[in-house]
Order: structure tokens, then sequence, then C-alpha cells
């Protein structure tokens, strides 16, 4: 089935406009209507002037026929200047509908607002970017966790990464900033021992923050075999040994799914990442007793989740693009899919299924296993929802099933959220929050991410 029949409509690029032309044309509505006008006048003009001068030609006249010759030759020439007159109105009518014809033909429709918003975007990046010498690790070109903290900036792994992916998402074409230069501020920030961390994590390398670097290095084309020796390093520590509340966050393993299904797509790792997570689906009484997902893996697991049901999807449908799919993994995935497709609530744009969450990532500390490090994460839950349902194998759910109205508009809901939380290409998190972190980059990341699928699923060519 076509993108259309999935109710969506043809985006119009300016092509020709039909005009019709030639025998059987007739021009325009008024143009018809002012030439039949003008020939029916021109009959009428032309019949009461030969009455008129016959009746009042003097009968001095040499006869009758005479009479009759005078009053038909002048009726006849009234007749024919009446029809060249209605011509030239007719002419005159039928020309700004043809030029108007014309004109719309050659031109093409004004860009629409996601253009000038990413444009935006982009400016307010380069406005806030960060350019410090640091003594130890040289110079770092790149962004705090969110725009517009108070405090003077620098540049950190987490911020840095999400720039990165934000500059290849955009394609920019000029040289205001680097990708280059971002890049090599990544590496500088790699801990002694390998690997990154978040700002709030220390100095012990995190999978998380190293997958999220690994994969925005890989999209940027960094070296195979550097990338290899962090990815066998983040591997390592990615055990249920050494990293038990990792391996049982549905967050950490999806992130670290995606970022190595980018950084090392013949990793050992990935399928057993995978299997983790679809063991870790549970059965949804509510809906149909469909799969989805919650915050954990394992027990206890919590109450079924639409943002980490998204976040599951996208990273099994990623993955079976990568790996291929067994029978377990599929059924699992479309069974997301179909638990998100069956949100009871509506309106859509602002239902509860899109709801922003946060969650917290403890760890016992390896230097105190009695203390613990706290990673506060928080979630887009809309623009989650919005690339889980553009996914191709939700796309495929959604036509298999006859679930096309409801895919288009749980979509479309879901993307009018993403758009009312941006203010020139800038997403805020909600004000409830307590923390002074209002505009993090990873937010404006997902947002223009979501926003672009949206717009190259919906383009449609004129053929």
């Amino acid at each position: 089935m076509s993108q259309q029949q999935l109710g969506r409509g043809p985006l119009r690029t300016g092509g020709p406009v039909p005009v019709p032309t030639g025998p059987g044309d007739g021009g325009s509505p008024r143009a018809r209507f002012v030439g039949w006008l003008g020939g029916l006048g021109g009959a009428a003009a032309g019949y009461g002037v030969f009455q008129f001068l016959f009746e009042v030609l003097p009968d001095s006249l040499s006869g009758q026929l005479a009479k009759y010759l005078i009053a038909g030759v002048s009726g006849l020439g009234t007749a024919a200047a009446a029809w060249l007159a209605a011509g030239l109105v007719r002419a005159r009518s039928d020309r700004p509908a043809r030029t108007t014809a014309a004109f719309t033909a050659a031109a093409r429709p004004a860009p629409g607002p996601l253009p000038q918003v990413l444009a935006a975007a982009y400016d307010t990046l380069v406005d806030q970017v960060a350019v410090v010498d640091d003594p130890v690790r040289g110079r770092l070109t790149g962004w705090s966790h969110s725009l517009g903290e108070s405090t003077p900036s620098r540049p950190t792994s987490v911020g840095t990464a999400y720039g990165l992916h934000i500059m290849l998402d955009l394609g920019v074409s000029d040289g205001r900033l680097s990708t280059g230069d971002l890049v090599d501020t990544l590496w500088r920030l790699r801990l002694p021992d390998g690997g990154w961390s978040a700002r709030s994590q220390g100095s012990e390398p995190r999978p998380e923050v190293t997958a999220l670097v690994l994969g925005a290095l890989a999209r940027a084309g960094a070296s195979r075999e550097r990338l290899a020796e962090e990815v066998a390093r983040c591997e390592a520590r990615f055990t249920r040994e050494l990293d038990a509340v990792g391996r049982e966050s549905t967050h950490v393993v999806t992130t670290v799914l995606r970022g190595l299904l980018r950084a090392a797509p013949r990793s050992d790792v990935l399928p057993r990442l995978r299997e983790a997570l679809v063991d870790g689906a549970l059965d949804d009484g509510r809906r149909d007793h469909l799969r989805s997902w919650s915050y954990r893996l394992d027990a206890p697991y919590g109450p079924p989740s639409p943002l980490h049901t998204a976040q599951a999807v996208v990273a099994l449908d990623r993955a079976a693009r990568v790996l291929g799919e067994n029978a377990g993994a599929r059924a699992a995935r479309e069974d997301g899919v179909r638990w998100l497709l069956a949100c009871p609530d509506a309106p859509h744009d602002a239902c509860l299924d899109l709801e922003n969450l946060r969650e917290e990532v403890r760890r016992p500390r390896t230097d105190d296993p009695s203390r613990h490090e706290v990673l506060n994460v928080r979630h887009f839950t809309a623009a989650w929802v919005v690339r889980a349902l553009l996914s191709p194998g939700a796309q495929d759910v959604a036509r298999a099933d006859g679930l096309e109205a409801e895919w288009r508009e749980r979509l479309d809901g879901a993307v009018a959220a993403v758009w009312a939380g941006q203010a020139g290409g800038i997403w805020t998190w909600g004000r409830g929050d307590s923390t002074g972190l209002r505009q993090p980059m990873w937010m404006t990341y997902q947002g223009i991410s979501a926003l672009r699928a949206h717009a190259v699923w919906m383009y449609q060519p004129d053929h």
C-alpha cells in the first residue's frame, strides 16, 4: 500500500497548472458570456439601426429599394462594429485569467515554516557555542548540557554529542560551525581510561553516554579502528556483573543498542542486548494484552510506559534492519506498535501517552558502594512517539492490521505536540521542573529529528 493509502495527501511542489488552449477552449466563463452577449447585441444593434433608418429616410429617395439598401448597409455596419467591440472586451476579459494561470504555473509555493525553524535553530547554536582553551585537553568547541545556562558554559560530552547530531541532521552549508572541531572536542573529552560520562557522573565512564558519543562520532565519519577500541571498552563494562543497574534500565539498554548499531553494527553484543529488550516486555491487560515496556527490564517492572515502549520500538526496528529479525523480536516490536496505536485518550496532541517523563538512574559508586551516583534523565515523549510511529516497521503494522486511521491520528497528534514545544527552533522543558536547565540540547535534537523525519515522510513530488 502506498503512503497515500495511509491517509497522506500529496504535497504539491508547484508543478505546471493546466491552462486550456486551442479550439473548444472558450476561455473563462466571463469571457464566454461576454462573447455570447456581444454576438447577440451586435445583431440587435444592426437590426435597430436598419429599422430606424428605414422609418426616417425620406420618401424622396429612389423608391423602396434605395431605402432598404441604405438601411441594410448601415445596420450591417453597426452590427459589425458591435461585434468587434465585443471581441475586444472579450479579449481583455480573458487576458487576466490566462496571465494569472501562466504566473501560477511558473511560480513555486512559499516555503513552509520548517525551513525557518531549522535556520533559527542553527543560528542559536552558532551564537551559543562555547570555545574554551583547556590547559590539559586543548581547545574545546561545543555546548554544555543546556542552552542559556547562567554560569559560564563549558563543552560537555553530552551537550556536544547532541550538538554534533543536530549539525549532521541540519546539513548546514556554511562554515560558521565546523563538525571537525566538534569531533576533535569529543575525542579530547574522552576520559583517561576510555569512554565518556555525563557531567553529574564524575570520572567513571558510563555505557549510555559512551554509546551516545560513539554514535555521533560514527555518523560524522570517525575512524573505524579508533571507534573499535572504544566500542570494546564499552562492551566489556556493560555487563550484569559490572553494571546491573544499567542492564535493567530500558533507557540505558536502548541507548546503548542504538549507539552501537551506528558505531559497531557487527558487534557480538547487539543480539544479546536485543534479546534482553525483548525479554523485558510486559503483557498489558488494559490494552488487549499487548506487549509494552516500562522503565525496567526486570522485576519489579513498574507500569507500562508510552515513552519506554516508543524507545524499545525504535531500537528494535533499527536492529531489525541491521541484524535481521527473528520471530520473537518481530512479535514484540509489532505488539509495541499496536500498543501505541491503542491509546484510549484524546485529543491525541495532548493525551496522557505524550506526557514528558523524568527518571533517575541510581548506581552504586565504585569507590564507595555505600553511596550512589544519580543521573537525572528527562524524556521528550512526543518526539519518541513520532520516531516510533514513523519507523518502517510501524507503518507495515498499520497497513497489515487495517489501522491506518489510528496510525495517522496518533502520528498527527504527536507531531503537533512536538511542534508546539519549540520557539525559534529551540525546545524548552516545562516550567514545572525545578531544575534550571530549561533548554537541554538533547530536547532540541529530538525535536528537530522528529520534525525532519515527518517532513521527509510527507514529501511527495508531483509527476
